[in-house]
């Protein structure tokens, strides 16, 4: 028998000594519902499920069950995993905390100062310096048992550029840069525990220089994320979940992490098993050293934005570290804007010699990463966010990639007219645009600079990680292709496949086809997280097709979505999911790989 924490008063009366396995086993015995759905109602919160790690701390958390779904999710949310760094504790790696008593785990933390894409209803804008926290979610436990039973375990590592993003989710909102962690535990059908969490962003999070080499704090942004990795390793046992089956996923910055931490040995027990690299890679649009020419320049215009500048080297920090936080944040989203429109971001993860001890090209050259089972893959328009809308001239199109690539020669400028040829000139063009411009507000070169943009800096590197993983390594590699259009003017976009991959009621409740996709493609990644293989879990979707893993003499990959436009208005229904030989773009890869080392040389 087990005592109830009140979450009002947090306290407790008595601490069973079983507290830190299960208090209530889960029985995986009931059939999912196949029917039945709803839009997303509100949580409930009718059980108060308590976990204890170790050194007096007891985690207190909550039930979801949000309508529509088979099983309900215990939460634990906004779980501190290191003391605030703020103050003089700002701009240095993370400490530990040692005990915490009694946690109000049932809300999630404040998001990591940047600059947000979606401002979340009721939040206020809410973030904070103190954003360091984690979320974990199981299935309900039910009266079994099984205090013996250890599930695989998923971490979450959220995108954004580096510079926005978050692990808080709003369930009434389907936005697709939001990862509802807890509906794709609810919806899977072998159970695993998940983990979500926030990591510092922007300058706090990633601040190269010369200055921050001698500091020590290069790329803290990724050390936020190995914490928590050891976090997992130490702890998540006690949540019921396996440290020897830790499965990273995460989407565009979240997979180029993933990507770095695949690439960065350690002497120590490995802290992930298997990874989900989901459109990005370790090569991803550019790793420059940390004393790039740019990043000198960007460091020194964010010292001018926060006040800092004109300071001998030793007083730069200490003034950074006394400033007011709003200082901090105005001074990074204004560096980060000056650069936005050329896509040259500002704090960005940087060759440190750590974490990142080598150009990753190199790294893939030297042999020597974490041979872990990887599925990775890319949507079709994955440059629809970022290129600028409006462009209309031919020239523009070559300016573009004249700034965003200054290595560029005038005869690799020349090939890439070729690879993209203008609309305006060229009537056999591919990107010749016959959509109603005015309408989706887009300019006649819109649909050239986007494509070319994802190849460089998404859908080549993404492959080019399948190309030199699959055949150095014994464990499989999976890729993937995500084509299902949802907006006349994105297409596939960048993202797009989180609603369907989380089970969101968006897609759900739209048409049997939506749903068709989403219960295949949250039943490979969930069986991929649960067993290693994206196949052997049929269950809901059990007619789909055999994912076959990656072969470079004969490149196939998974295509989900296909001719699939009703989303955007369209009619075609296309297909869930099925194997096409890896041919889509494969031409502009080949050169894009020949200039790899261009973008890791600043």
């Amino acid at each position: 028998m087990f005592l109830i924490v009140a979450v009002a008063s947090l306290l407790v009366k008595i601490i069973p000594s079983s507290v830190g396995e299960f208090q209530r086993p889960f029985k995986f015995d009931s059939p999912l519902r196949d029917g039945g759905l709803h839009p997303h109602g509100t949580s409930t919160f009718d059980q108060t499920p308590q976990v204890a790690i170790g050194r007096g701390t007891i985690i207190v958390g909550s039930v979801l069950h949000e309508a529509g779904w088979p099983r309900a999710v215990e939460a634990f949310r906004g779980i501190p995993y290191a003391l605030p760094p703020v103050g003089d504790r700002r701009f240095r790696p993370l400490v530990p905390i040692s005990s915490q008593g009694v946690i109000n785990a049932t809300r999630f933390g404040p998001r990591c100062p940047g600059k947000q894409l979606v401002q979340l209803p009721g939040s206020g804008g809410a973030e904070s310096e103190d954003c360091l926290t984690l979320n974990v979610f199981r299935p309900e436990i039910a009266d079994a048992d099984s205090e013996t039973v250890k599930w695989p375990v998923a971490v979450y590592i959220h995108g954004g550029a580096f510079n926005r993003g978050t692990a808080k989710v709003d369930g009434r909102i389907p936005v697709a840069a939001m990862h509802d962690t807890a509906s794709m535990v609810a919806w899977s059908e072998r159970p695993f525990v998940a983990v979500s969490f926030n990591y510092r962003i922007g300058a706090l999070g990633f601040l190269p220089s010369n200055l921050s080499r001698e500091e020590g704090i290069l790329n803290l942004g990724l050390k936020d994320q190995v914490v928590v990795m050891e976090w997992v390793q130490e702890n998540i046992h006690n949540f019921g979940g396996d440290p020897s089956q830790v499965t990273l996923f995460g989407l565009s910055a979240g997979a180029h992490s993933i990507g770095h931490h695949v690439m960065n040995l350690r002497d120590e027990s490995p802290l992930f098993h298997r990874v989900i690299i989901e459109s990005g890679a370790a090569t991803s649009r550019g790793v420059y050293p940390y004393d790039a020419a740019r990043h000198q320049v960007q460091f020194a215009e964010f010292l001018t934005e926060a006040g800092c500048a004109d300071l001998p080297s030793a007083a730069v920090f200490p003034c950074l570290r006394a400033r007011p936080e709003k200082d901090i944040t105005d001074a990074q989203t204004a560096v980060f804007e000056k650069y936005n429109p050329s896509l040259r971001w500002a704090f960005q993860p940087v060759i440190d010699g750590d974490i990142i001890s080598k150009r990753p090209i190199d790294a893939w050259a030297s042999g020597a990463w974490n041979m872990v089972p990887i599925m990775t893959g890319f949507s079709t328009n994955e440059g629809t966010y970022y290129v600028p809308a409006s462009m209309a001239q031919p020239d523009e199109f070559t300016d573009f990639f004249r700034v965003l690539i200054p290595r560029l020669s005038t005869a690799d400028l020349r090939v890439i007219k070729e690879l993209y040829p203008d609309p305006s000139t060229r009537p056999d063009s591919p990107y010749v645009d016959s959509r109603d411009l005015a309408a989706i507000g887009v300019g006649p070169q819109f649909k050239r600079v986007e494509a070319a943009y994802a190849h460089y800096a998404y859908v080549c590197p993404v492959r080019q990680t399948a190309t030199l993983a699959a055949p150095n390594q014994k464990p499989p590699v999976y890729l993937y292709h995500w084509a299902l259009n949802q907006t006349v003017k994105g297409g596939a976009n960048h993202a797009d496949h989180i609603l369907y991959q989380t089970m969101d009621a968006a897609v759900l409740e739209y048409s049997e086809a939506q749903r068709d996709v989403a219960w295949t493609m949250h039943a490979y990644w969930t069986s991929f997280i649960t067993t290693g293989d994206p196949n052997s879990i049929r269950g809901r979707a059990g007619d789909r097709p055999e994912w076959a893993r990656y072969n470079t003499e004969k490149p196939r990959v998974m295509v989900f979505g296909e001719d699939n436009d009703e989303r955007g208005g369209g009619d075609g229904l296309g297909v869930a999911a099925k194997m096409e030989e890896d041919e889509w773009s494969r031409q502009e890869c080949k050169f894009w790989w020949t200039k790899t080392e261009l973008s890791e040389m600043g």
